[in-house]
């Protein structure tokens, strides 16, 4: 446990310290490969550590271990790392701004909760693939909000002609946009593998804990289905896309976190 303590410390300190360097980065609009290659490398460190932390609390006890704050911080730690990865070709670090912190969160959140919520280790593999593929889809699709809502950011300071360090700071209004449909196209497709596993291997899917989260992963589908079909018909960019991507990751975030905070924090249900 005091192993633990300490993992967690040094993650949560990299993590914050490297909110504070991209912030300052921004700021005074200093961007240059060897800064990026630096905090890059940090980052990498900062999520090697947490992983750690969750392969002790995943594997903590007999089961495996699914309660509220565990998927959190797997789902914290799974899109801060597929976030530096993008960033090693793309220009998206920016987004760990937002990213990190609530890495740093879900890390010290599960730190001081120690409930448990288990699975039986001896899942098929259809249930195993429906879990994989859920959390990537969500995790992918959460860039891809945190991207929409820094567009909203930078098109607002565009259009008020108040172009600051922050906007100067990052790229072209077109490239940020390119890599928002860029990531909802591939979160959409590893979504829609996701619900049609759900289908095929989940049994009891129409049980009442499970099909508020059904009906609204559906709708989430279905809203990023139409924002895909507009952009290539109607070449549908700007606000209307970004009001339609943060819609759909709000339905996803109801779907998956919304029905946990009730079923576990509030009803106590396992």
């Amino acid at each position: 446990m005091f192993m633990q303590i300490l993992i967690a410390i040094a993650a949560i300190g990299i993590y914050s310290v490297l909110t504070v360097a991209l912030v300052l980065r921004l700021v005074q609009a200093k961007v240059s490969p060897r800064s990026k290659s630096t905090l890059l490398a940090f980052g990498f460190i900062a999520v090697a550590l947490h992983a750690v932390l969750l392969y002790g609390h995943l594997f903590a006890g007999p089961h495996l271990d699914v309660s509220f704050f565990t998927v959190l911080s797997l789902i914290a730690w799974l899109v801060a790392l597929l976030l530096l990865l993008a960033a090693l070709r793309e220009p998206v670090e920016n987004l760990a701004i937002a990213v990190l912190p609530i890495a740093a969160l879900a890390i010290f959140l599960r730190m001081l909760n120690t409930e448990q919520h288990s699975l039986s280790h001896t899942l098929s593999a259809g249930i195993e693939l429906h879990i994989l593929v859920s959390v990537i889809a969500y995790s992918l699709l959460t860039i891809a909000a945190l991207q929409a809502i820094l567009l909203y950011i930078q098109d607002s300071q565009l259009h008020n002609k108040h172009p600051g360090g922050f906007v100067r700071a990052l790229p072209p209004l077109e490239t940020m946009e390119r890599l928002m449909f860029r990531l909802i196209a591939v979160g959409f497709v590893i979504l829609s593998i996701s619900l049609i596993s759900g289908v095929f291997y989940i049994n009891n899917l129409l049980e009442q804990h499970l099909v508020h989260k059904f009906v609204l992963s559906i709708s989430a589908w279905l809203l990023f289905a139409v924002l895909l079909w507009g952009r290539y018909q109607f070449g549908w960019r700007g606000r209307i896309a970004i009001r339609w991507t943060l819609a759909g990751f709000i339905l996803l975030l109801l779907a998956y976190f919304g029905s946990k905070i009730v079923i576990e924090l509030i009803l106590h249900l396992q």
